[in-house]
């Protein structure tokens, strides 16, 4: 029993053993008091973690929690648990429950009935949900998630963004610490589009990927060519990038904006800035130049609903996904209903820049995240190679749809491969049943084939006793062969997953970050 005491996680014992027994009796206390939430108690053992890490801290952590015992080391926000909470937690684990698997024939004895839950450790590989509207994506998979992740955000273990449409259900705005609206005048933050950059080359691949990722006769290469052509000297003359109206006047090459450039960099002595200019204009309007198309989807930017939305003057507050080395639980609302097109082109920038932050971080011991609730037309073959990359560095993301239709057709199959962990909600059609059963494969099954066949007596007393038989019972003696065989079958055929999944269920399959796979499952999600 006594050695149970002292294996028992509430009295922090690697605190005790650090010699900090005053501070465990502190927070021992605290429990016994109530006083202390489940955020609070992964909050601070995430703060044991990172002294462990770092020494130099232990002083700070030693004062802080026996000054403040569960409130110890906050969150900048000062939060220490949502407003709200919509599905079950447990941040022991960091696992959000989804659902139970059903008694279905075609799930594995063991697992019926058990409980499923997600966790960094499968949402690190990513997660791709398909489903019709109305089948509970949003609610049942969408909010949990984001809730699980901004749990782990106020414990100093995550940083979690979803993108949605406003009014989207994914909690309030007190459950956030930044909340973007995209053309709200009333926003408190905007976007900032060169993803917290300062090289104009690494900020042009990321705007190119976003303006003309999705247009298969443009050449991302070039398109990124002849934007850092004109960001790489504004950025010399004036030392940030161009508003979007100032983009757009340089893209499309207004005498008066280039003019006005051109001065500038002259008098700043920027001569090879100089070269970059001019050679941005003597590739204008040849064949094959991206600068007309480009400027033509900085246009749909440059509208008056958002105005003051991108601003890079430093008048307003920005959020940057280069902010992902820090605990930020982040909401971004785009303008789906009235401006579908300038929408999407956000959401294809916000996953390249998501892609790109996430493996060029420093520090890799926050799980980043990013949620979209309907990623519609917003994958190009470069965002695809880069979720596939997001494993290595420590995040993931999660993309709904409604049907792969609204993916390319090139890279439907490279999607669902990039993706560890996949997801059928019911009502899918058989299209997009056909893609899943091709990429949950085939198993091996134990079928049993009965033959009967009628007995032919070669004595006369038998066929005297046979034709009595028959002649009461009305049918033939027969006798039964059976064979058993291992034949191939798929996991889920196209017809099973339009056909068989009920409504409030979905079929999954999962994989861990160290490669472990867990076939596919029909869930019941939780209501």
């Amino acid at each position: 029993a006594a050695e149970g005491a002292e294996d028992d996680p509430v009295r922090f014992t690697p605190l005790r053993g650090a010699g900090l027994a005053d501070a465990a009796d502190r927070l021992a206390a605290e429990i016994g008091a109530g006083r202390m939430g489940d955020v609070d108690y992964a909050r601070i053992h995430r703060a044991w973690e990172s002294v462990q890490a770092d020494p130099a801290r232990f002083t700070a952590f030693a004062d802080s929690v026996r000054a403040k015992g569960a409130a110890a080391c906050l969150h900048p926000s000062g939060s220490r648990d949502l407003p709200v909470r919509a599905a079950r937690h447990d941040l022991v684990v960091r696992q959000v429950r989804l659902g139970t698997v059903t008694d279905a024939e075609r799930n594995p004895y063991a697992r019926r009935g058990t409980g499923l839950a997600l966790g960094p450790e499968v949402l690190g590989t990513s997660l791709l949900a398909v489903g019709p509207p109305g089948a509970g994506k949003t609610a049942r998979l969408v909010r949990p998630v984001v809730e699980s992740l901004a749990l782990q955000a106020l414990a100093g273990q995550a940083a979690v963004i979803a993108v949605g449409a406003p009014g989207t259900q994914l909690g309030p705005d007190e459950a956030y610490d930044v909340v973007v609206r995209i053309g709200d005048p009333a926003s408190v933050h905007d976007l900032d589009l060169y993803g917290g950059t300062a090289d104009p080359d690494e900020a042009a691949t990321l705007l190119a990927e976003a303006f003309v990722g999705d247009v298969p006769v443009i050449d991302v290469r070039r398109a990124a060519t002849a934007l850092a052509q004109l960001l790489g000297p504004f950025r010399a003359a004036y030392g940030r990038f161009p508003t979007v109206p100032e983009l757009r006047e340089l893209l499309d090459q207004v005498p008066a904006a280039v003019g006005m450039l051109r001065e500038d960099l002259q008098g700043a002595g920027q001569y090879a800035m100089l070269r970059e200019l001019d050679a941005r204009e003597r590739q204008y309007g040849a064949h094959g130049d991206p600068g007309p198309l480009l400027a033509d989807r900085v246009a749909l930017l440059d509208r008056p609903v958002f105005a003051g939305s991108f601003d890079t003057t430093g008048q307003n507050r920005m959020f940057s996904l280069s902010f992902l080395e820090h605990p930020l639980r982040v909401r971004i609302d785009l303008p789906e209903r009235a401006h579908a097109d300038a929408s999407r082109m956000l959401a294809r920038l916000l996953l390249a820049q998501f892609t790109h932050s996430a493996a060029a971080r420093a520090d890799r011991s926050l799980f980043a995240f990013l949620a979209f609730d309907d990623a519609s037309a917003t994958l190009t073959p470069q965002t695809v190679r880069g979720v596939q990359r997001l494993r290595s560095a420590h995040a993931g993301v999660l993309l709904t749809l409604r049907t792969l239709e609204d993916v390319p057709e090139g890279l439907r199959t490279p999607l669902l491969g990039a993706v560890g962990c996949r997801m059928a909600f019911s009502g899918v059609t058989t299209w997009d049943g056909k893609r899943f059963a091709e990429a949950w494969g085939t198993e091996w099954v134990e079928t049993r084939d009965v033959t009967s066949r009628d007995v032919y007596a070669d004595q006369a007393f038998t066929r005297m006793v046979n034709a009595f038989r028959k002649l009461v019972t009305g049918k033939a003696v027969t006798t039964d062969a059976v064979t058993v065989r291992q034949v191939e079958r798929e996991r889920w055929s196209a017809s099973d997953l339009a056909h068989a999944v009920p409504p409030g269920c979905a079929v999954l399959s999962l994989t861990t970050v160290r490669g472990e796979r867990a076939a596919p499952l029909l869930v019941e999600l939780a209501g």
